[in-house]
């Protein structure tokens, strides 16, 4: 009867919890204490938030100020200037990808968003590119869509390079359902990252059911 996030079976529900930050001893007595009331009668479990979306909110309270974001698979570019427009006019946002024509697909919408000027695009292999950044502690937000395989060292690379409080989004972390089943490759690093993050005390963690399954982590 705990609430789970919306068409989230109970295993993935379960696996989305086990894949987050752990509530602490507080949270789990009052969840436990309002299940038990709803099974008197008294309300219904769903009136309570589901335990990923409070790691979420709780997450979000990361400080104000962003000022350098790093988007590593950028594609046709829907998702950097979702990410520009909250730059100020001073910040920027390093776009990583390895294909100039799909980019430039994205440099005219960008121009007509007005955020052209934040985002710099930047050729090749992203694991090499990243490398070559400074580990500088000067990232605010990281977005990471490329290959999923990468992801591990993606993280390990973003680490030195983020703020404290600095964020970073992973996308695709629930592989359409297939981390409870892994298929592939792609699915098996999925899930071993998952896991690791999980139990990794340099982030919070969460993984929220969003579309594909987005991991969001907070450097501690």
């Amino acid at each position: 009867m705990t609430p789970r996030s919306f068409l989230l079976t109970p295993e993935l529900a379960d696996y989305v919890r086990a894949s987050s930050e752990a509530l602490d001893e507080v949270a789990t007595d009052l969840i436990a204490e309002t299940v038990a009331l709803a099974e008197t009668g008294q309300g219904s479990p769903t009136y309570q938030i589901a335990a990923e979306q409070g790691a979420f909110m709780q997450l979000l309270t990361a400080p104000p100020g962003a000022r350098r974001a790093i988007e590593i698979g950028t594609w046709t570019g829907f998702s950097a200037p979702c990410i520009a427009r909250w730059l100020p006019a001073e910040g920027s946002l390093t776009c990583l990808d390895v294909n100039a024509d799909w980019t430039a697909i994205g440099r005219r919408y960008w121009e007509r968003a007005g955020v052209a000027d934040r985002i710099d695009v930047q050729i090749g292999d992203a694991h090499e590119t990243l490398r070559q950044l400074a580990p500088e502690a000067v990232v605010d937000l990281a977005f990471v869509d490329a290959d999923k395989s990468g992801y591990a060292d993606y993280v390990a690379e973003l680490h030195p390079r983020m703020r404290p409080g600095g964020v970073v989004l992973l996308d695709n972390t629930l592989r359409a359902g297939r981390v409870l089943d892994p298929q592939d490759a792609d699915d098996r690093a999925l899930v071993e990252l998952n896991a690791a993050l999980a139990a990794d005390p340099r982030w919070e963690t969460v993984l929220l059911p969003v579309a594909d399954g987005l991991t969001m982590l907070r450097k501690r």
